[in-house]
């Protein structure tokens, strides 16, 4: 997406609902302990990685970064916060910053608790990665030929059948 850094939306309806980023900006200041703290954090470190991505809030308050689709979510648990990435096991993470649902086929997370430490440089990378991924996957179905119905034929009765006369019932 080539949507400004500004740019939110939430899954709220659009009459007066506060916004992706007034939502987040609320849940952050409700988490008056580290998990707010690391929440900013992360989602600085976020939108300096990708100036285009897109806020939104999804599954009752989850933040959400988007960008040609998902790139992660930030849950918040009682004792961690949870970065999702929806693509994560396509990622190379070369200072195994996953650490957390390592056993799927698509998704890769980050916990973060209490104290941890955040590597910046290594976590603005994983999300260059998520939105090429992202990119590359939606250019692929863009320039990928449409499948077309095969011709209906007088062997199939539906299509065979006369507009207007009634069908015998299904058994």
């Amino acid at each position: 997406m080539t949507k400004a850094a500004s740019r939110s939306t939430s899954t709220a309806s659009a009459d007066q609902s506060p916004s992706a980023a007034q939502v987040i900006d609320g849940k952050i200041a409700g988490l008056d302990d580290w998990r707010g703290t690391t929440l900013a954090h992360v989602r600085r470190i976020i939108q300096q990685a990708d100036p285009a991505v897109v806020e939104t809030v999804k599954w009752r308050g989850v933040p959400v970064w988007e960008h040609d689709g998902i790139l992660c979510t930030g849950e918040i648990y009682a004792h961690a916060v949870k970065l999702t990435f929806a693509k994560g096991a396509a990622l190379a993470d070369p200072a195994g910053l996953f650490n957390a649902s390592l056993d799927g086929n698509t998704r890769r997370a980050i916990d973060l608790h209490e104290g941890d430490t955040i590597n910046a440089t290594a976590l603005n990378a994983l999300i260059r990665a998520a939105v090429a991924v992202n990119v590359a996957a939606k250019a692929a179905k863009k320039a990928a030929p449409r499948k077309r119905a095969a011709p209906k034929t007088a062997t199939d009765t539906r299509a065979a059948a006369p507009t207007g006369t009634a069908r015998p019932p299904r058994r």
